[in-house]
């Protein structure tokens, strides 16, 4: 049975060897206040090592599972750790905590945080709202290296601010609110708000958001951001998918992307058929029956006009150029991923490569997806051959005079042929290299 020790704030515990070999446990107790618990995996200067080092409860594991969310009673969260499996430049790992809304932790009755393992309680550290003022957040305890072994600090250090306090406090990547004086915002911190209002709002979405994380960590890019646009084909063909509710199934699928791309849990939204429209965008307060309500307000249309779609949404996100033409690269804090999705061959094939050539100055890659069968050869022998009901969308994917290549094209019978996981690899077969592309060129900070 292992022994236990009673710890005070800032005192420290060698862990024995047969300790640091079992998986080991955290657990808080916070009777009087909801807390959000994160573990910060840092280095040796005490810096974030990655936002997949910030471990919470969407986001539940480290790299190679040597933290772990875990739940240890219906009032006792933690986690888990396999210290073994921690690599070498993670020089600690920070259990933290912040307040869930308002209140400081002075509202904090008799609670802890414990350490133990399948031998048994290691430590305990008493927590109090007694010792607390104007806390908000604070630094319960940590795992950390020292000659070659591993100990625990009861720390107990306590900050005015919340959750992002704790993002700055480790280094991670801030970013600016506005030009007043005001604490800049925190991309790992309002990625944990996100989650939360997802998990709140948007339940029904949530394994979504989690799919397009792993196919987004896969391609290596799972702390990747962008903006994401949906453009709609509204064209009187595509009567039979908005109907089925195929159309909004997909465009969730999208949103969930977006959710993982960026931190404001909503996607823009085109429509175009004889004309462009520009909706509000698609979100975690709207997205029930988002494209019914749009189609609503904007019946299907005759004609179909892809430049005519690309050119407002060049408008829309480099204005300056007007959907014009661009000789030079332009450079952007973030880029824009659009998914234009149709069922048909366009009116205005000359203005579409133009703008395609274009906006390959520009930071936004084009990801169009045909819904179509292939026209069918009456050889089986020749069935293997059969042609693309978009031959164009093929040559625009092929299209010379481009900077860099900044489109990609698939098709697919029905907009659900895909399962969700295989939708989302899909969606990042060219991106990660248009990325590296797009950077090479100076068009991404």
């Amino acid at each position: 049975m292992t022994a236990m020790t009673q710890l005070i704030k800032g005192q420290r515990l060698a862990l024995a060897q047969d300790v640091a070999n079992l998986p080991l446990s955290a657990a808080v107790s916070a009777p009087g206040v909801a807390l959000d618990l994160v573990c910060f995996g840092v280095d040796g200067a005490g810096k974030l090592l990655g936002e997949p080092w910030m471990v919470f409860f969407n986001q539940p594991a480290s790299p190679g599972g040597g933290v772990k969310v875990a739940s240890h009673g219906p009032a006792a969260p933690g986690f888990v750790f396999d210290l073994a499996r921690l690599p070498a430049d993670i020089a600690r790992v920070v259990i933290t905590a912040s307040i869930d809304g308002d209140g400081t932790m002075a509202r904090l009755a008799d609670g802890y945080l414990r350490l133990f393992n399948a031998s048994g309680d290691v430590a305990r550290f008493a927590l109090s709202g007694k010792d607390f003022v104007t806390e908000k957040s604070l630094m319960l305890g940590e795992l950390y290296r020292r000659d070659g072994a591993w100990r625990f600090l009861a720390n107990g250090q306590g900050f005015a601010g919340g959750l992002d306090a704790l993002v700055r406090h480790f280094g991670a990547d801030v970013a600016a609110e506005t030009a007043a004086e005001t604490a800049p915002a925190a991309p790992a911190a309002a990625r944990v708000d996100l989650d939360k209002r997802i998990a709140r709002e948007a339940p029904q979405l949530v394994n979504l958001v989690k799919s397009a994380g792993v196919s987004l960590a896969k391609a290596g890019l799972p702390t990747h951001r962008a903006q994401v646009c949906l453009v709609l084909d509204i064209s009187a063909s595509m009567s039979k998918l908005y109907r089925s509710g195929q159309v909004q199934a997909f465009s969730e699928r999208i949103l969930a992307l977006g959710c993982k791309f960026d931190d404001d849990g909503q996607i823009d939204v085109f429509l175009f058929g004889r004309n462009v429209h520009h909706p509000a965008p698609m979100d975690l307060s709207n997205w029930g029956n988002y494209v019914g309500h749009i189609i609503d307000r904007h019946p299907l249309e005759g004609d179909t006009r892809y430049g005519a779609a690309m050119e407002a949404v060049r408008k829309h996100y480099f204005p300056d150029a007007a959907g014009g033409a661009r000789s030079q690269p332009v450079k952007a804090a973030l880029p824009v991923y659009v998914m234009f999705v149709t069922d048909g061959g366009t009116s205005d094939k000359p203005l579409t490569e133009r703008q395609l050539r274009w906006a390959s100055h520009e930071p936004i890659f084009w990801q169009f997806m045909g819904i179509g069968k292939g026209r069918k050869s009456k050889s089986k022998k020749l069935a293997a051959f059969a042609q693309s009901d978009f031959p164009f969308l093929e040559n625009l994917d092929e299209l010379d005079g481009r900077l860099i290549d900044n489109a990609n094209y698939f098709s697919v019978a029905t907009p659900d042929e895909h399962a969700d996981s295989a939708l989302f690899d899909l969606l990042m077969s060219e991106y990660p290299g248009w990325v590296k592309l797009a950077r090479g060129q100076g068009m991404l900070d």
